[in-house]
Formats: structure tokens, sequence, C-alpha cells
């Protein structure tokens, strides 16, 4: 009995309207509905615990983990985890005078994107303290909305610490020319809800910008699933 190719096409149409990164993504296992979980970046220990899986015991494994924090955005509110329970977020690096902002202008378009998409936030932090007195009005130029995308200010005794242990990214202030320079890495991260760093990438590669939004999305079905789930 020949196959309907009107049947043929739909299923071919079907397959091809199905976003790239999805692909990449999905298990082989289309029907269980799983995706390919996002890397964890940075220090693995074992811990002495267990979990069960089909009856076999697991061991658990402790994750490197974000620190908690407290420092100021554009609005003088203070910005911590508690302020961001339950949130997926795009972090990055940045001062106020820097010669060239080209992240910051990447993450304006990308936060306008998800504007109306509460579970994703978006935290640029100044490695300039002296920025604490300009952060507004950089803020206000960027149209950048204090709890969607907060611009964060603190003391160098606060924020490089959490910038090097926590982040495990690396800043250096040039104290060899006339005013403030500093020197860091065009990097963006993605932080999970349990403050674990998913992804790394170099905003100057436009492959490494396309990976980033696709695994935003990825994130976002992730912690979807295992809202779901009752986990």
């Amino acid at each position: 009995m020949k196959r309907n190719p009107i049947k043929k096409v739909i299923i071919l149409v079907s397959i091809l309207a199905i976003p790239g990164f999805l692909f990449f993504y999905l298990l082989p296992q289309f029907a269980k509905n799983r995706y390919k979980s996002l890397p964890i970046f940075g220090e693995k220990i074992v811990a002495s615990t267990f979990h069960s899986v089909k009856g076999k015991k697991i061991p658990d494994t402790i994750y490197h983990q974000i620190p908690d924090f407290s420092l100021s955005n554009q609005n003088g509110d203070s910005i911590n985890w508690l302020s961001l329970k339950d949130k997926i977020v795009v972090m990055n690096l940045f001062y106020a005078d820097a010669s060239s902002n080209n992240v910051i202008q990447y993450i304006k378009q990308l936060s306008e994107g998800y504007e109306k998409k509460p579970l994703v936030r978006f935290l640029s932090l100044s490695v300039n303290p002296d920025d604490k007195s300009k952060v507004d009005g950089f803020a206000a130029k960027l149209n950048a909305k204090p709890g969607k995308w907060d611009l964060l200010t603190g003391d160098t005794a606060s924020t490089y610490p959490l910038i090097r242990k926590g982040l495990m990214l690396d800043v250096i202030q040039d104290d060899t020319k006339d005013k403030p320079n500093f020197i860091f890495g065009n990097k963006i991260l993605l932080i999970d809800v349990q403050h674990r760093i998913r992804g790394i990438y170099e905003i100057d590669n436009p492959e490494a910008r396309g990976r980033l939004e696709d695994e935003i999305k990825v994130l976002i079905a992730e912690y979807l699933r295992t809202v779901k789930d009752g986990r």
C-alpha cells in the first residue's frame, strides 16, 4: 500500500520547523521529552551522601555555587540571592567609563527580548567602586529597568572576591594610566536558580552569542520541567 505523499510532506515540514537548538539539546528519547543538561562549571566534590536511581545508590555531587552577596543597583536597592529567588540570571562585568562597552550594548539588546519574561534577570556588575555615583545616569542612558536589568556596584572588598572566587572571572586594576582603567574579559555567565554557573560565553564570538541565546531557553525548559516534576 502506497503512503500518502501529502502526509510525508507534513511530517517533513514539521521536522524542519523545530528550532535547530532544540535538535542539539533534545536527547534521542523524544517520547520522554528530555533535554541534554547544560554543564555545571567549577569545582565538584563527591559527597558522603547518596541518592537512588532505579534501586542503585549514586553518590551525591556538591557543585560550585556563587556565594550570596549584597550590592546596590541603579535605584540604590539592595540586590542579593533572596531578591533573585527562583530566577535564571545572565551576568557580566562592566565599568561606566570603559572605552568600549560592546557587552553592555549586547546585554541591552538581549534583556529587551526578555522584558516580559520574569523568570530571567540580567545583572551587570561594575568593577569600578567609583561607579556608585555614576550608575544611575549610566543605567538611564541604557534604559536599564531595575528588577529586569540591574547594574550593581559595591566596594572592591565585596566585589573582587565575588568576581574571582564566585564568578570564576578575573579583573585587574591598571594604575599606570591617568584615570582608572580595568582589565577583564568580555565574558557573560548563565546562572541557574541554584546559583550554579551553567554557561560561560566569550561575547566577541558570534557563535558564543548564539549559543548563549539558545542555552537560556534550554535552562528555562530545565527549570520548568523540574517545577512540573516537583523536584
